[in-house]
């Protein structure tokens, strides 16, 4: 027992002592976060990873909710080590890429009822979202984050000036993207900002209009910039194709949500392509 402990302890810190690249990685990083659960974040991030996919790019998917993962779930897959089998120096970096059953879509999974109290404070997972980064293994890492705003979220958040916001109508739901936007105006320069569940553009570009003067209103970073990305409306089959461990964007090509999905994923990469 004491030399297994040893034996993560002493990985853990060979991760906190890595070396960092001396130019920038061709791989770009986007995080995706909520303030709230239950908005569709991973359903959301997981069509997405498909979209960019299906362009011809490379995109690695981290399932950083913490505890709670279930991007395993909507990919169809059972996964035999996780990225926390790597942090307890039970595998290799590379032997936690799976491979998806969707051409150009690796998941580096996460695992349901992960205790992560013991590295809360070593920065070792966004440590490793890093060496994911410097591997240049993908085109597009995308981070999906757990809800709110607790300690493991706000580690994903400080590596990452890519960050996007997925929210809804909902009151609670925008007052917690308010806190998120008080918190990134700190040290981040801007937020990208999606809605779901809602019927039309023009409803989330208003409520970003206003999310926006709110922040100059209250003397927040006045050179922060919330950007709007667009809207995805509400479609039964989005949570049918969910329980059925498929994709709604690839079972329903034609349909005014994926199309929606898409204007999204174009939006994205002239952002990250700049």
């Amino acid at each position: 027992m004491i030399n297994t402990i040893s034996t993560q302890a002493n990985k853990l810190i060979n991760l906190t002592k890595r070396k960092y690249r001396t130019t920038p990685s061709k791989t770009k990083l986007l995080t995706i976060t909520s303030g709230k659960g239950g908005v569709g974040k991973s359903t959301f991030t997981a069509n997405i990873a498909y979209l960019l996919a299906k362009k011809g790019l490379k995109v690695g998917v981290i399932d950083a909710d913490i505890g709670l993962a279930n991007m395993q779930v909507l990919f169809d897959i059972k996964p035999n080590l996780t990225l926390f089998d790597y942090i307890d120096g039970k595998s290799n970096l590379e032997d936690v890429f799976i491979q998806t059953q969707y051409p150009n879509i690796t998941l580096i999974a996460g695992k349901s009822g992960y205790q992560y109290s013991n590295h809360s404070n070593s920065l070792v997972v966004a440590r490793i979202v890093q060496d994911i980064i410097d591997i240049e293994e993908f085109d597009i890492v995308l981070v999906d984050t757990g809800a709110g705003l607790n300690d493991y979220v706000k580690e994903f958040l400080s590596i990452s000036s890519n960050i996007l916001a997925l929210t809804t109508t909902d009151p609670s739901a925008l007052t917690d993207v308010y806190a998120l936007v008080k918190m990134l105006s700190k040290d981040k320069n801007s937020l990208m900002l999606c809605f779901n569940h809602t019927k039309n553009y023009k409803i989330g570009e208003s409520i970003t209009n206003s999310l926006q003067n709110l922040a100059l209103k209250n003397r927040l970073n006045s050179n922060f910039m919330i950007e709007y990305m667009g809207n995805v409306s509400s479609s039964k089959n989005i949570s049918t194709t969910g329980r059925l461990r498929k994709l709604f964007v690839n079972e329903f090509e034609s349909q005014a949500v994926t199309e929606e999905l898409e204007f999204i994923v174009s939006s994205l990469l002239k952002i990250l392509n700049k």
